[in-house]
């Protein structure tokens, strides 16, 4: 049988310490009592708790000091202050020492009860040991502002709710890394779940990706299709982009949410499906609305609940350890050992504004690896690459020499094998980031230059996670 959850009550009101700490013994939790901050130091390090509670004026000691130190100790553990001084300044100040919460004193039990609840809820999506082969929370989505805490709170939530969530967010945000959280740490996890680019996906075949077909219902169906609902049959589909989807599967995807079934394409026999849908845009859906271009009915079935992704320039604190991720992420990939980067370099990383987003800062730490060439990583590498694509000079030629000079003598030492499969994929990821970036964007212009079709050009920015600008073409 598990243990009590451990929860640590600091104030130095006797009786209100005594209330509270009643409250949560009652509600199956072991509270731990603290009238100043020497004592809740002590028993913090004694007891371990799960979670803590301390007000925001203590004798000799501000709670905010109290946040500071305990979120320092450990940031994935929840601090919940309790105050009578109820201004913006001080929810401001609690909020950005890492408090997950507060509560504005005098307040109804149940409200606290709930508060802890739901913080614990946060603490364990960001910390358990998900199912074996799968991630954890803070190793699938790497940050610890909080405005990405804000984020986890809104996953621990809802995970286990049967409710359809909006992941609303700029292109290169990370949606389908929320929209893989929710569904990993809600009780269908065990269950598939299905990812559908609905703008990667030509609308003439969109209807058929989603719900199948019946054999000779088209020209080309030749056998019965399952569609992707019900290869999601008990599990989770998660609609990307679905700001692009006609109007027409709109209205049949609306069928979908209200009555629980899907009808083949040339079938007539509707196909009950138990699949939770959880859905993300970076259009403005309310303006689409506005314009007859999405339907407002399926608008509110989808946002039940909305879940904001913020910009990586809304959370520049989070930049460091998302560089330094993709730092051993795609040094290994590269066949390098572990990049560095001077704290200048970093400086300028986390004073840019990042139109494009996390997509857009991994792809130019994967530059910056390839550049440095297992050198530390300066400002004016950094510099360079955010200036405009280098041309494909005598310098560059170089480069490519010496990264082949690199491979190979790594393969002539037993380090690696497969030289030529590392050194194309190396290419061509180069070849389609500066073609793309040269053409601002523009899917339609980078494929024509490099001579391949419109198709090809998007499964290779996909496949290098460069698909990370609206396509003006």
């Amino acid at each position: 049988m598990d243990e009590p959850v451990k929860i640590l009550v600091v104030d130095d009101d006797a009786g209100f310490l005594k209330l509270v700490v009643t409250a949560l013994s009652e509600s199956g939790y072991t509270a731990i009592p603290a009238q100043s901050e020497i004592e809740a130091k002590s028993l913090c390090e004694s007891h371990a708790p799960e979670l803590i509670i301390t007000d925001y004026r203590l004798r000799g000691c501000s709670g905010i000091d109290l946040v500071r130190y305990f979120h320092g100790l450990d940031p994935a553990r929840p601090v919940i202050l309790t105050t009578g001084y109820g201004s913006d300044e001080v929810a401001i100040q609690a909020i950005r020492e890492g408090a997950y919460d507060y509560l504005l004193k005098p307040f109804l039990l149940p409200e606290l009860l709930e508060m802890v609840a739901s913080a614990l809820e946060t603490r364990r999506a960001r910390v358990s040991s998900p199912q074996p082969g799968k991630p954890s929370l803070s190793q699938s989505i790497v940050g610890h502002s909080r405005a990405l805490q804000t984020v986890f709170k809104e996953i621990g939530r809802v995970a286990n709710k049967k409710v359809t969530v909006f992941i609303r967010g700029e292109s290169g945000t990370g949606k389908e890394l929320v929209a893989a959280a929710i569904h990993q740490y809600s009780d269908r996890s065990d269950k598939p779940l299905v990812t559908v680019n609905c703008v990667a996906i030509p609308e003439t075949l969109l209807e058929s990706e989603l719900f199948g077909h019946e054999k000779g219902s088209f020209t080309g169906a030749h056998a019965r299709s399952i569609g992707r609902f019900e290869q999601a049959n008990g599990g989770t589909i998660f609609l990307d982009e679905i700001g692009d989807m006609s109007l027409s599967t709109q209205a049949k995807l609306l069928r979908v949410l209200q009555e629980g079934c899907i009808q083949r394409i040339g079938g007539k026999e509707d196909v009950r499906i138990d699949v939770r849908i959880i859905a993300a845009t970076n259009r403005d859906l309310e303006a689409a609305i506005a314009k007859k271009l999405f339907r407002e009915d399926l608008f509110y079935r989808l946002s039940v609940v909305d879940i904001y992704l913020p910009a990586l320039r809304e959370r520049s604190e989070d930049v460091p350890d998302l560089v330094n991720h993709f730092l051993i992420k795609h040094s290994q990939e590269l066949g390098y050992r572990p990049g560095v980067i001077t704290a200048d370099a970093m400086q300028l990383l986390q004073q840019h504004s990042w139109p494009g987003n996390v997509r857009e800062l991994e792809n130019i730490v994967r530059k910056a690896i390839l550049y440095a060439r297992e050198q530390p990583i300066t400002p004016g590498i950094i510099s360079n690459l955010f200036a405009k694509p280098s041309r494909v000079d005598g310098s560059e030629s170089q480069t490519i020499s010496a990264i082949i000079s690199q491979l190979l003598a790594r393969a002539s030492a037993g380090e690696i094998s497969g030289v030529r499969d590392r050194l194309d994929d190396l290419v061509e990821r180069e070849l389609y980031s500066q073609a793309i970036a040269l053409a601002r964007g523009n899917q339609r212009k980078a494929a024509d230059w490099l001579g391949v079709s419109r198709p090809t050009m998007k499964e290779k920015l996909v496949k290098y996670g460069l698909y990370d600008r609206s396509d003006p073409a």
